[in-house]
C-alpha cells in the first residue's frame, strides 16, 4: 500500500539506497547554513531563545509534573521545563498506538519517517543552537554534525530498513498438488516498544538512526534524553509527533521521557517487560549495567573504548602532526571516535627528512598542539565547551596522575571564549607513558586526554594496540606507515580486533569523523559496541516476518481422512 508521503520522498529514498551500496561520498541534506536562507541562523537563534525560561509543550499522556535542569556549558542559563510523564503511562499509550501503525504497511511508515526527517532538516539552525547550549559543541559543529549529518544517519537507517522489509513479497500462492493449495500473507511485525536513551554529547547524531530504524519497522519509540541535553531531542520528538498526527496516526508512537538528573528513571524503564528494544550510546558503566539487567530487550549499545594510533613512518611529518592535533581537539575529545593512545617505537618515526626519535615526536606533537591552541579565537571553534563538570575533574585527576607517574607533554589549560566568558573550555591534556604503564593508557578517559606511549619497536606497538582494542574496545585504528609489511600487519590487527582502519590521514580528513553512507560506525566485534551502525543487522533485528496462511479449498473438498 503506497502513501502520498512515500511518493513525495521516493526519489530521495532511492538515492539513499543506492548510496548505501556504492559507499561513496553523499550528503543528502545541505551542509551550508545559507542553503536554508540568509537569515536561517538568526531565525534559529530566535527560536532557541524562545525556549529559554519557558515550558516546553508536548501533548503527552499521564503528565505528573514538570522537570528540567539543563545548564549551558557556555554559561547561559536555560531554565527550560519539560512535561514529566510516568513510564507506565507512555508505555500504555505506545501499546495502544502499535497495531494501526503496523497494519499501515511498509510504504506508509517509511514515507512518514521521511517526512519527519524533512521537517527536522528545515529546523537545522534551531537544532544547532539547542545542541550548542546543551552539548558544548561549537555552533558550526553543532549545525553540521547535529543537523544535516545526523539527519543523514536517520535517512541511512531508513534506507536499510526499507530494503530489508521489502525483500519479501507480501502475498504468495503456495501449491504442492490439487488439494494442497495455500494463500500466504507476510507482514513485517515489530518486536515491541523501543527505548532510545540519549547521549549527553551527541544526542541527535546517536539517536536518529535508532529512532528511525525502530519507527520504520513498526516499533513505537520512547526517547529518554540525557537530563543535561534534553532540548535537541525534545524538539525532535515534537516534530515527529506533529507529522504522525497530521498523517492520521497516534502521536504517542513517539514520546519523550524527560527526568531530572537524580532520578532512576532510565534504569526503571529499561527493565520494564514491555521494553523490547534499547539503544544506548554513552558511558561504559551504564552500558554494562544494561547488558546485565535489561535481559528482556534486544540491545544496541555503543560505549566507545580506547581508539589507538600507531606512528611508524610517514610521507609528510608536519601534516601528520597537524592532523593528529585537529583530531585530539575536535569537540574537546568528547567523541567516542577520538584517538586516546598513540603508540610510537623507541627508534622513532621514519620521515622524508630522516628519523625522528620517540621523545622528539612527543615534544613535536606537544609543540604543535600548543601552537594551535595559542590562538583562542581559532581554537574554541574546534574545541567547543566541555559538556560535563565531571570531564573537567577527570582532566585534572589524570594530569596529577601523569605528573606523579609519567610525564606531561602538554598540560590542559582553560581558554577564554571571546563571546561566552563563562564557557567551560579546556585544551587537551597530552601525556607520555611507557609501554609497561598500562594503567595510564589502557582505559578510556573520556574528554580531551591522550597519551603517547613509547614501545620497544613497531611489533610491540602493534601487539599492544591489538590487546588494547580487543580487551577495552575501540571504534577505529589510525596507522601512519609507509612500509608495506607494517601496513599488512596493521590490517591483520584491525581484522582481528574488529575496528575500522585508516592509513596516513592528513589534512582535513579526521579519524573521528565517520562519513554517513560510506563508513560503518562500529562493528559489534569488540567491547566498544554490541552492533554495527548502520548495517542490515542494525535494522533487521528490530522486526520479524509474521505469516498468515489459509487453504483455498473448503474442508469438504478434501478427499482423504485421517484414521484414528
Amino acid at each position: 500500500m503506497f502513501h502520498p508521503l512515500f511518493d513525495k520522498h521516493r526519489a530521495l529514498l532511492e538515492q539513499a539506497q543506492a548510496a548505501i551500496t556504492r559507499r561513496t561520498h553523499w550528503l543528502p541534506y545541505a551542509a551550508n547554513p545559507r542553503a536554508y536562507g540568509e537569515t536561517a541562523m538568526d531565525d534559529g537563534k530566535a527560536a532557541f531563545e524562545a525556549y529559554r525560561g519557558a515550558q516546553f509543550y508536548l501533548d503527552q499522556p499521564d503528565v505528573q509534573g514538570r522537570c528540567g535542569d539543563e545548564i549551558s556549558p557556555y554559561g547561559l542559563p536555560l531554565a527550560i521545563s519539560y512535561p514529566s510523564c510516568s513510564s507506565d503511562g507512555l508505555i500504555a499509550a505506545a501499546k495502544a498506538a502499535l497495531l494501526p501503525w503496523v497494519r499501515a504497511g511498509i510504504e506508509s511508515r517509511t514515507g512518514i519517517c521521511l517526512e519527519i526527517l524533512a521537517r527536522l532538516n528545515t529546523r537545522s539552525a534551531e537544532l544547532a543552537h539547542a545542541l550548542m547550549h546543551t552539548t558544548g559543541q561549537s555552533l558550526a559543529l553543532a549545525f553540521l554534525s547535529g543537523g544535516p549529518q545526523a539527519q543523514a544517519r536517520g535517512l541511512e537507517a531508513l534506507a536499510w530498513a526499507h530494503r530489508e522489509m521489502a525483500q519479501i513479497t507480501q502475498q504468495a500462492e503456495w501449491q504442492r498438488n490439487v488439494s494442497q493449495r495455500l494463500e500466504k500473507r507476510f507482514m513485517v511485525a515489530p518486536l515491541g516498544i523501543s527505548l532510545v536513551i540519549g547521549s549527553a554529547t551527541q544526542p541527535t547524531w546517536n539517536a536518529y538512526p535508532a529512532l528511525f530504524a525502530s519507527l520504520a519497522t513498526g516499533n513505537p519509540v520512547i526517547v529518554k534524553p540525557h537530563p543535561t541535553a534534553v532540548l535537541p531531542l525534545a524538539i525532535s520528538v515534537a516534530v515527529a509527533r506533529q507529522v504522525l498526527k497530521e498523517s492520521g496516526f497516534d502521536p504517542n508512537l513517539v514520546s519523550l521521557l524527560a527526568s531530572n538528573p537524580d532520578g532512576p528513571v532510565a534504569r526503571d524503564i529499561a527493565q520494564h517487560p514491555e521494553i523490547r528494544l534499547i539503544d544506548y550510546a554513552g558511558a561504559p558503566d551504564f552500558g554494562d549495567w544494561l547488558k546485565e539487567n535489561a535481559r528482556q530487550a534486544r540491545l544496541f549499545v555503543e560505549t566507545g573504548g580506547v581508539n589507538c594510533v600507531l606512528v611508524d613512518s610517514t610521507y609528510d611529518y608536519q601534516a601528520l602532526l597537524k592532523n593528529l592535533v585537529f583530531s585530539l581537539c575536535l569537540d574537546a575529545g568528547q567523541l567516542r571516535t577520538t584517538p586516546r593512545v598513540i603508540f610510537v617505537a623507541a627508534e622513532g618515526v621514519q620521515t622524508p627528512e630522516g628519523q625522528v626519535g620517540a621523545e622528539q615526536f612527543g615534544r613535536d606533537l606537544g609543540y604543535a598542539l600548543g601552537k594551535f591552541v595559542e590562538d583562542p579565537v581559532r581554537a574554541v571553534e574546534l574545541l567547543g565547551a566541555i559538556q560535563s563538570p565531571a570531564t573537567v575533574a577527570r582532566i585534572a585527576a589524570t594530569g596529577e596522575l601523569a605528573e606523579a607517574e609519567a610525564e606531561v607533554l602538554r598540560p590542559s589549560v582553560p581558554l577564554s571564549h571571546p563571546q561566552w566568558p563563562a564557557a567551560r573550555i579546556h585544551t587537551p591534556l597530552l601525556l607520555r607513558a611507557d609501554a609497561r604503564q598500562r594503567a595510564l593508557y589502557m582505559e578510556e578517559r573520556f574528554g580531551p586526554i591522550a597519551a603517547v606511549v613509547t614501545t620497544a619497536n613497531t611489533a610491540e606497538s602493534l601487539a599492544l594496540a591489538e590487546t588494547t582494542m580487543r580487551e577495552k574496545g575501540a571504534l577505529n585504528f589510525l596507522v601512519h606507515a609507509t612500509r608495506p609489511f607494517v601496513r599488512q600487519q596493521a590490517e591483520d590487527v584491525a581484522l582481528r580486533a574488529g575496528v575500522a582502519l585508516s592509513f596516513n590521514l592528513t589534512g582535513a580528513v579526521l579519524i573521528n569523523q565517520p562519513a554517513g553512507f560510506a563508513d560503518f560506525h562500529a562493528s559489534g566485534a569488540n567491547p566498544a559496541a554490541s552492533c554495527g551502525m548502520i548495517d542490515a543487522a542494525f535494522v533487521a533485528n528490530r522486526f520479524y516476518f509474521s505469516q498468515v496462511q489459509q487453504h483455498y479449498l473448503p474442508p469438504s473438498s478434501i478427499d482423504w481422512v485421517i484414521e484414528v
